[in-house]
């Protein structure tokens, strides 16, 4: 008699796994109902079961991730069947069963898990931070608190969908510059290992002196064809220890002080910070969390080293009885001065929410304008740098030609 495995749900909401020995899948069912579980799958087990050995599904969790753009639909249906009139457990399930991702489902079930089991859906929340980052659960619990839960989500996925976008525009323009700059290096490291050396050839065995720039080419030439599985470790080693330093504390103040100071890029990183910085701090406010939490949450939303600081004295002095308006005045040179008036006139009028949202949406449409133009500037750049790279080459091969027309003569 074949041997089945069923998973359900017990009467309390709990999940279940029970193996049993039947003629059939129906009367596992009858099995099970008569244990007073609910099936949600049903596995036959064979002689050789590679599931007995390898826990597939376990494997396929721990290999997936949730992307931003699965977390933003999962927030705003999961806002919308809350409207409807489901409970967040009911509600858990069903996005469960929609999702295709091993991580997404495992997720859902555990926070469904939780709350069956009577903890809040904020507490369940924070047992998977590498999904649900402070400010998703800062802005959840407002909500169950509030008893506004469906309109924080619905808040929140708004909030995720516009940092997304943003995010997504900024890489978009950053693509074409980064292909061009690979393809350039790698197309020069093969010219200098299969072509340079057939042309210097001709000019080692002259007796003359060369210019600087040919005897340059000429070692780099010679070093990348003798030496070329150690170049290329050195520059994926180099590569690597870039990576490293900036993760470092030090390497992340170098980066966070260099960006904001570079010509053009530095502009839209200000108002890239400005609008990360007004959209969360207006999302956490019109869900009722305090002011100083959202400063502090906002400050940990952030990723520039000099931007955290600025938020971090924000907090310290909003707790001391100072304007948070007066925090942003003083530091113009990392936020625009727009910001710091709009939040002052928000302060005078009793509407700060209503104006860092309107800070929001003006300087991601400047954002996203920028991102466009961004392109055309680039462009002219890197044809710059790619003929100064063909100037010294061509200067590097056509001097020694000269010399020898000049010995002829």
């Amino acid at each position: 008699m074949p041997t089945f495995t069923y998973t359900g749900e017990d009467s309390k909401g709990k999940t279940v796994t029970n193996t049993v020995t039947a003629t059939d899948r129906f009367k596992v069912y009858a099995i099970a109902r008569s244990e007073g579980h609910t099936v949600s799958s049903i596995d036959e087990s064979s002689k050789f079961d590679i599931k007995k050995w390898l826990n597939i599904e376990r494997i396929n969790y721990y290999l997936s991730r949730v992307k931003d753009d699965e977390l933003v639909m999962s927030t705003r249906n999961l806002g919308s069947m809350l409207v409807a009139g489901l409970t967040v457990s009911r509600s858990l399930t069903v996005i469960e069963r929609q999702s295709k991702n091993p991580r997404m489902k495992g997720v859902m079930k555990r926070v469904s898990e939780r709350i069956n089991q009577g903890d809040p859906f904020y507490e369940s929340l924070k047992e998977f931070p590498e999904v649900f980052d402070d400010l998703y659960v800062a802005m959840v619990r407002a909500g169950e608190e509030s008893g506004q839960l469906a309109d924080s989500l619905q808040t929140l996925a708004i909030q995720m969908e516009r940092a997304s976008n943003l995010k997504k525009k900024i890489k978009g323009a950053m693509i074409y510059p980064s292909i061009v700059v690979v393809v350039m290096v790698v197309i020069g490291i093969l010219m200098m290992i299969y072509v340079m050396p057939q042309i210097t050839g001709v000019f080692k065995g002259m007796d003359k002196e060369l210019p600087v720039t040919t005897q340059f080419l000429i070692g780099a030439s010679d070093f990348l064809v003798e030496y070329t599985l150690i170049a290329i470790g050195g520059m994926i080693a180099a590569v690597a220890g870039v990576i490293y330093f900036l993760r470092t504390k030090w390497g992340r103040i170098a980066s966070s002080w260099s960006i904001v100071r570079l010509p053009v890029i530095g502009n839209i990183a200000k108002e890239v910070n400005a609008a990360r910085t007004a959209r969360t701090l207006s999302s956490l406010l019109n869900s009722g969390v305090d002011m100083v939490q959202s400063i502090e949450i906002t400050e940990e939303v952030l990723q520039n080293v000099f931007y955290k600081t600025v938020l971090k004295e924000a907090a310290e002095r909003v707790q001391k009885g100072t304007a948070l308006s007066e925090t942003f005045i003083e530091n113009e040179k990392l936020y625009p001065v727009l910001v710091g008036e709009m939040i002052l006139v928000g302060e005078e009028t009793g509407q700060i929410a209503g104006m860092l949202k309107e800070l929001a949406i003006f300087y991601e449409t400047e954002v996203e304008r920028k991102t466009k133009d961004l392109s055309t500037i680039i462009e002219p750049i890197l044809m710059v740098v790619i003929g100064g790279g063909v100037g010294f080459f061509a200067l590097a091969l056509i001097a020694p030609i000269y010399s020898i027309s000049d010995g002829l003569n």
